[in-house]
């Protein structure tokens, strides 16, 4: 898995979401350094693997639908990037932090820290040696098999909604690494390394939900863990009971759907005032949201309900699986707006569309697949047999459509070590029909090593998350050992990176499409300014100067 922290520079003034695009609403109080509220709600909507490319043919093709609605409701920014790497943990964060992986400390949803000890460390002496993985996903739950994480409800998957709103309390100890200074478990929440939109919304009195798809999104709470009131996570990679053993929501494209749609439902409840149970009045929060992967999946999914998964041979129009995951998800936006409509909150609540990651390739014929397996066996033994006693280089990896590695040898000689190595490797990997396939280089277009790794991503020598090396893989390929998926993310290619963001309603006076390059980090402090708070209230937004997204029309400046 992998991602390119490049940062966007974005023309023109931006400070004008709220000048122009944000009409202005009566002050709601000087405190917490809020001023004028153009909206009293904020739903953010992440539909994971979503392309800008994908609204648009949706929105060409069914110009009555709910997404239509949406897009000519408000500003579509076309030309929007997520960070690198192009992982759920780095695409969520920069939603809602406002910062790219250097400033949030978040490269992946699985990465590794060469200051943190083991998980189940119990002395910290000195006689552990640090070097420790940090796991983000359902790895943490009690029971990962479960939806419900192992909380132990009755009658599940019926009755997910009556899952906590902690998710803190999901997650097992024992399972995170240890800080040696405190000798304690490092949880997902004080791994973060700045604030989030919640924590700054949380401090305005402000109530505030989310729901995504592990426990682990307790990392969203921010450093205080007090970011989000209500957190509703059921386990998206658990076991279906409605599948054959061994098989989660995430093998079966109607099996995502339905997944989806307990969050949905959740949402729902929100929306009308309730707890994401339905059973406690608690009024609807000022931001709240959800994530969908059922657009991911159809992308992944070979094959899926006897549908082919993917793109059409043309590598933009969707084939029958995502065109059918596209029509749930226009139904499911149909159903906010109706709800908000129901309520009477739409005229008082702005809808941001977006997603933490796209998917690549979207070209079927552009698919390699390459055992990445058996590249970093190859560098060990190349390694200790130029170093006669060393033990392994690689200490941890991750590689989706990109390529993480940290090095037990963080020297720059390790680094340019394994540089060279990758660099020189050709073999046989797979394409999308499973037939024997070429690869050079070893499936890499750029590696960035030890130091050249820190200036990619913008930080300071000694930091112990950034990877040792980062590697760019050629267009079309993916690491993995196996034939079970035909895209994937992680990467610096625009089909991972290039997805939507659409900002539209309450306070959103103009229209139309803004081509101007801006990215999802830009998100957060526009949700702030949405709400009458001051972006600079983010830490990320401070230390990078994210800017609120930029207006489109006669309103600009």
């Amino acid at each position: 898995m992998s991602r390119t922290v490049t940062r966007l520079a974005v023309a023109g003034g931006l400070t004008a979401l709220l000048g122009g695009v944000l009409a202005a609403a009566p002050s709601q109080a000087a405190s917490h350094g809020k001023t004028h509220a153009a909206a009293k709600h904020v739903l953010l909507i992440s539909v994971d693997g979503l392309h800008q490319s994908d609204l648009a043919w949706y929105v060409k093709q069914h110009p009555n639908s709910a997404l239509a609605a949406l897009v000519k409701g408000g500003v579509d920014y076309s030309a929007a990037s997520t960070p690198v790497p192009s992982d759920s943990f780095p695409g969520m964060t920069a939603q809602v932090t406002g910062g790219d992986p250097g400033t949030t400390g978040v490269y992946y949803d699985d990465t590794y820290n060469h200051g943190l000890l083991p998980a189940g460390t119990t002395k910290c002496d000195g006689s552990v040696k640090p070097g420790a993985e940090v796991d983000l996903t359902e790895d943490l739950d009690w029971n990962k098999n479960s939806i419900d994480a192992g909380q132990g409800l009755a009658g599940l998957p019926n009755s997910i909604l009556n899952l906590t709103g902690d998710a803190s309390k999901l997650i097992n100890p024992a399972k995170l690494p240890v800080d040696p200074k405190t000798c304690k478990p490092v949880t997902p929440n004080s791994y973060l390394q700045v604030n989030t939109i919640f924590n700054v919304i949380a401090d305005a009195g402000l109530r505030t939900a989310w729901s995504d798809k592990h426990a682990a999104y307790d990392i969203l709470d921010g450093p205080q863990g007090n970011g989000i009131q209500d957190l509703f996570t059921p386990e998206i990679n658990s076991q279906d009971p409605a599948l054959a053993a061994g098989k989660d929501w995430t093998t079966d494209n109607a099996a995502t759907r339905q997944y989806d749609n307990y969050k949905v439902q959740a949402v729902l409840n929100e929306i009308d005032g309730y707890d994401h149970s339905g059973k406690t009045k608690v009024g609807t929060p000022a931001i709240f949201g959800l994530n969908f992967q059922s657009v991911s999946t159809a992308e992944k999914l070979p094959t899926s309900e006897g549908q082919a998964g993917g793109y059409l041979a043309d590598g933009e129009t969707p084939g029958p699986l995502l065109s059918g995951s596209l029509d749930f998800v226009n139904g499911e936006v149909g159903r906010f707006t109706a709800e908000l409509r129901k309520d009477g909150l739409a005229k008082s609540t702005t809808i941001i569309l977006s997603a933490k990651h796209g998917q690549s390739p979207k070209d079927p014929a552009a698919l390699t697949r390459i055992d990445d397996g058996a590249l970093l066996d190859g560098l060990n033994a190349a390694w200790k047999k130029a170093h006669p006693g060393a033990g392994d280089l690689v200490a941890f990896s991750v590689d989706d459509d990109a390529m993480l590695l940290w090095l037990n040898d963080r020297s720059q000689a390790a680094a340019d070590f394994a540089k060279n190595y990758l660099l020189a490797q050709s073999g046989t990997g797979n394409g999308i029909t499973g037939a024997a396939k070429a690869f050079t280089h070893g499936g890499l277009t750029k590696v960035y090593a030890g130091a050249e790794a820190r200036a990619y991503f913008h930080v300071q020598p000694g930091d112990n998350r950034v990877p040792d090396l980062f590697g760019i893989a050629q267009q079309g390929v993916v690491y993995t050992g196996g034939q079970s998926k035909i895209a994937e993310h992680g990467g610096a290619a625009d089909d991972d990176r290039n997805v939507p963001i659409v900002v539209s309603g309450a306070g959103v006076s103009a229209r139309g499409v803004n081509g101007q390059q801006v990215e999802t980090t830009q998100i957060a402090p526009t949700i702030l300014r949405l709400l009458g708070l001051d972006p600079q209230r983010l830490q990320a937004v401070r230390i990078e100067h994210t800017k609120v997204l930029p207006a489109l029309g006669r309103d600009c400046d």
